[in-house]
């Protein structure tokens, strides 16, 4: 080869690798196998919607950010890839706080690109300018704002890099106009290298040793499972332990469906409305061990009150959340899943707990959930557990947040991981309805209902106009109390029934609005058109909207109140 030719190559190479800004960002996304964008056009971040076009990625183009944001939750959950949406700057990166905000509390993965304004009028208030750095620096697991195109390959490796390894969460790359216009060298390197970002993966063998000893002389152990094992993927291997150990398993909100629902050791969730028995054994226990769950104040109640009497052992890959809201005895930061392959592999003996065992066995059978039918209106719960039943629980199912939100989590019972998709950390209104989009593209095949109440539904509405445009054959449930029925329980119980901006008498006709946007809509507020119209949804290809008309006044029970701890449950029988 003659030295003219090798040197036309490397030129050749050379000038294959450079590009521009907006175009780098799109070959990083297919070097990370990005499948599907979710995001919103605008002026800011045109160069690079314009080479999404030309290159052809899939887009969703969401009818308002949130509903962008909120879909990638969804995709994030039920896939275990990052959700990335692409928006521009200004109201555009400010309408995607709520959704950051939420996978941060949920740790979820996303990679969030939005536009910013040219770096030259940074700072002068231009028009759709936003210091969407400043906003989003504590709602962020790390964010950038690109100065240097050359900078631009490294960051965007970095961002998924940190979104899905550790604890995942939000990623946040601010690209400025100008920025995305320049051309520099595209250098994606496969390597990254963070020498401040080390999680601990594997866990510390003493430390398992420690636990595997308390277990051992437990007489009443208990696990609390949070969606820390969902995101290691430890599903397996918790079951493995729960059985080799014949532990009983309380979940958090999030961790539903890190352990089989019908399991004879799944005691349910637990927290305000968690069942009794899942409480009580908290209560009770004589060694509490947590993994993958963060202690939040709706599983714990009164924190003095809380599991007075147990050792706690903590296992969390973030050791920020080690000893934060309860004092622990044995710490172990690590992965859950590969902490449950060492206590596995260890096979320590067995603890003395098979009357515990019995006793919790009893509790279940004593205080199981409940509700009480009336021939005259549709239950919230009946309606759920119609649905649970109808489907045999294969379904994904997304909610909103409130009184059907714990309904659901009460009385669908999830078998697998990552069927469940709810908004547990922020109690995010208007989050189930376009996550269930999200959550339908990840798994086409998988059926995917929407429970909202009429209220949330409300909030991301809009993105009828989205599921008109794909025609995913989402089934979205509203369970329609005419009101905002938690805000309404709360100010029945604690505020002497002064119902203060929560009763919504005036509903637009949810039929008629389906209908606007070419979906299939039903209105059912008879018990004896129930099992009916629940078939009839399932069964249509499509998708469709059910405006299900419940009892307004129904509560969620039991209950923890505010200040009271987890043994002083009201509620858990009928009156």
């Amino acid at each position: 080869m003659s030295t003219k030719l090798r040197k036309n190559e490397v030129i050749a190479s050379f000038e294959k690798k450079m590009m521009t800004g907006s175009s780098m960002l799109v070959e990083a996304l297919k070097e990370e196998k990005v499948e599907v964008i979710f995001g919103y056009p605008g002026g800011a971040i045109l160069p690079t919607f314009d080479e999404i076009y030309k290159d052809g990625i899939r887009h969703i183009l969401a009818r308002h950010e949130q509903g962008a944001i909120h879909a990638a939750e969804g995709y994030a959950r039920v896939s275990g890839k990052p959700g990335v949406v692409v928006v521009t700057s200004g109201p555009g990166a400010t309408n995607v706080v709520t959704g950051i905000a939420d996978a941060m509390m949920d740790s979820l993965p996303l990679v969030v690109i939005s536009g910013q304004v040219s770096t030259a009028v940074i700072g002068t208030d231009a028009f759709q300018e936003s210091d969407v750095i400043g906003i989003t620096m504590p709602i962020t697991k790390h964010n950038y704002q690109v100065r240097d195109v050359n900078e631009l390959p490294r960051i965007i490796k970095e961002a998924f890099h940190i979104a899905t390894t550790g604890r995942p969460g939000p990623v946040l790359i601010d690209l400025p106009k100008d920025v995305s216009l320049e051309t520099g060298l595209f250098d994606y390197s496969k390597e990254v290298n963070l020498p401040g970002y080390q999680p601990t993966i594997m866990p510390n063998k003493l430390q398992i040793r420690k636990l595997v000893e308390a277990v051992s002389s437990a007489k009443k152990p208990v696990m609390l499972v949070g969606a820390g094992v969902l995101h290691a993927k430890g599903s397996k291997e918790l079951l493995e332990y729960a059985e080799q150990q014949q532990i009983p398993i309380a979940t958090t909100l999030l961790g539903l469906g890190a352990f089989p629902g019908n399991h004879e050791l799944f005691l349910g969730m637990a927290g305000m409305h968690g069942t009794y028995a899942a409480n009580m054994a908290i209560y009770q226990s004589d060694l509490l061990i947590s993994m993958g769950s963060r202690f939040d104040d709706r599983v714990t109640g009164n924190l003095q009150k809380f599991a007075p009497n147990a050792k706690v052992a903590h296992i969390d890959i973030d050791p920020a959340e080690i000893g934060k809201n309860i004092e622990t005895q044995i710490p172990i930061v690590a992965d859950a899943k590969e902490a449950l392959k060492e206590l596995v592999a260890q096979n320590g003996v067995k603890g003395q707990n098979s009357v515990w065992n019995e006793d919790l066995k009893q509790l279940k059978q004593e205080f199981p959930l409940w509700f009480t039918e009336d021939p005259t209106v549709i239950k919230p719960q009946q309606l759920i557990e119609r649905i649970y039943e109808k489907t045999n629980g294969e379904a994904i199912v997304t909610t909103d947040v409130g009184q059907h939100q714990m309904w659901t989590a009460q009385f669908f019972k999830f078998n697998k991981p990552n069927r469940w998709v709810t908004s547990g950390g922020l109690g995010t209104m208007g989050f189930g309805f376009p996550a269930a989009i999200g959550a339908q593209l990840a798994e086409p095949n998988t059926p995917v209902i929407a429970f909202m109440g009429d209220a949330g539904f409300q909030m991301t509405l809009q993105e009828l106009s989205l599921l008109q445009e794909l025609r995913l054959p989402v089934k979205l449930v509203i369970v329609n109390n005419a009101s905002l029925g938690m805000v309404r329980q709360w100010q029945q119980l604690f505020f002497e029934e002064r119902y203060s901006n929560s009763l919504v008498p005036v509903q637009p006709d949810f039929v008629k609005l389906a209908e606007a946007y070419d979906i299939k809509g039903m209105r059912v507020d008879n018990v004896a058109d129930l099992d009916r119209a629940v078939e009839e949804m399932l069964n249509h290809d499509g998708p469709v909207l059910v405006d299900f008309r419940v009892a307004q006044k129904e509560n969620v029970y039991p209950m923890v109140a505010p200040g009271a701890g987890l043994h002083e449950m009201i509620g858990v029988k009928p009156q």
